[in-house]
């Protein structure tokens, strides 16, 4: 029953590619169903009902989730109404005994308090406040009683677990000598990662995931592939550029598979299992390669790749066909082929396993096409699933009986109708038509 309901959500938010992705990545023996969920303290205080409903989803859905919550602004308003000053050093709260008595007595209430909410919407949690960080001091004579973690102890969590709740844990550490320390929150839902090993990490913020600096979200960054554009351009900045960087040290330590994404409680749906996403999804990835001519790839595995994802097979003639053409991958899980014609740039096949749907992959090659072609076309055909997103990516679209051609970054009428006529023209490159994943 919980299966055929979460199955019918996944139709309403998405579609079919979207449900057997769900099927594949949660339900299959041997998933990797742990989610780490780091939840800002701004959002108890504000958003308490749809972040409760969130996590409590995570659950339904199938998936173990494990959250660390904080609550830095209640802790700032809790001093200033005591008229204690809050000091800052290096973005971390320096802490004196008193503070961390306040901060100790606010972390119990708003993990009993965040607990409590998950527990209305269907799901038994579990507030640990203390047990399961063991730390040291940080930097005693800049930061007073600030910790580092030194080990995780998994013991209460797992027991949590094991009885059915789900754990939602403090930031508050104890030292081996009995001292307790405060921890940043994101370091500690970094901690329990690192120990955990999840196949997805959950940051659930206010902002919505990582923004560029026009204060828009970046809705898909390859680690590998983004991380010093992004920076070196400006694009991202601060601490957006921080929070890459601490991203990128948590997945050098997680699986290969694994991911982040950042959103809003109530867009986390949607941001998990929509290809188009509501938030910030970030993969370690793999560096793209680019291939003057397609000729120097491994015509196998090209061959291999293509037919995974379009679902057919190709045709034989397609390497003589496309002989010259310029190639990105993403070995061996995505493939871009541009080939140069007299209408211009045009995007022969975009391509991306069933294994690398949704997990950024897509977005990132895609993000690298465009930067190294600004003036493209290309067509789909009618019925594609992932038209939709090109669409989003698209500046124009033009329809026929059969197809769906697409451009960006061409000026002038005249070019665009060069470019249509080239696309409804060109010969199929596989055999029988059936669902297609990529570009026709």
């Amino acid at each position: 029953m919980q299966r055929e309901i979460i199955v019918n959500l996944l139709y309403n938010l998405g579609g079919k590619p979207e449900v057997e992705r769900y099927l594949r990545a949660y339900t299959k023996p041997g998933a990797s169903r742990t989610a780490v969920v780091k939840v800002g303290g701004a959002l108890i205080s504000g958003d308490l009902d749809d972040l409760s409903s969130s996590v409590a989803f995570l659950k339904h859905v199938g998936m173990s989730p494990v959250v660390v919550h904080g609550a830095g602004p209640q802790l700032s308003a809790e001093l200033e109404a005591a008229g204690v000053a809050s000091e800052w050093v290096d973005g971390l709260r320096v802490t004196t005994p008193g503070v961390l008595k306040a901060a100790h007595g606010l972390f119990v209430r708003e993990g009993s308090r965040l607990a409590g909410a998950i527990d209305r919407h269907g799901v038994r949690a579990r507030a640990i406040p203390t047990g399961v960080f063991e730390a040291a001091a940080e930097d005693s004579a800049r930061l007073g009683l600030v910790g580092r973690v030194t080990r995780v102890d998994l013991g209460p969590v797992r027991e949590a677990m094991d009885g059915g709740y789900l754990p939602v844990l403090s930031p508050i550490g104890v030292s081996a000598d009995g001292q307790m320390l405060n921890i940043n929150a994101d370091t500690a839902a970094r901690a329990i990662a690192e120990a955990m090993k999840p196949g997805k990490v959950i940051y659930l913020t206010e902002t919505g995931g990582i923004l560029d600096g026009r204060g828009e979200v970046i809705s898909a960054i390859n680690i590998e592939q983004d991380r010093e554009r992004l920076v070196s351009s400006g694009v991202v900045s601060g601490g957006m550029a921080r929070k890459i960087d601490e991203i990128g040290a948590l997945l050098s330590v997680l699986p290969g598979n694994a991911s982040v994404s950042i959103t809003k409680p109530a867009r986390l749906a949607r941001e998990l299992f929509t290809h188009s996403g509501s938030g910030t999804l970030v993969r370690r990835g793999a560096v793209i390669r680019s291939a003057g001519d397609i000729a120097d790839l491994d015509a196998a595995r090209v061959r291999g790749l293509l037919e995974s994802s379009f679902g057919r097979p190709l045709g034989e003639d397609y390497f003589e066909r496309v002989r010259g053409a310029r190639a990105l991958v993403a070995p061996w899980t995505a493939l871009a082929v541009v080939r140069e014609t007299a209408a211009g740039a045009y995007l022969d096949k975009f391509a991306v396993t069933a294994e690398a749907q949704g997990a950024g992959v897509g977005a990132a090659l895609w993000d690298r096409l465009v930067q190294e072609n600004p003036r493209l076309f290309w067509r789909s055909r009618l019925g594609n699933p992932i038209n939709p997103w090109y669409m989003r990516r698209a500046e124009g679209m033009q329809r026929t009986d059969q197809w769906l051609v697409f451009w960006r970054g061409l000026g002038s009428g005249e070019e665009i109708v060069r470019a249509f006529r080239h696309a409804v023209a060109e010969a199929p490159s596989f055999g029988a038509v059936s669902e297609e994943v990529g570009v026709g």
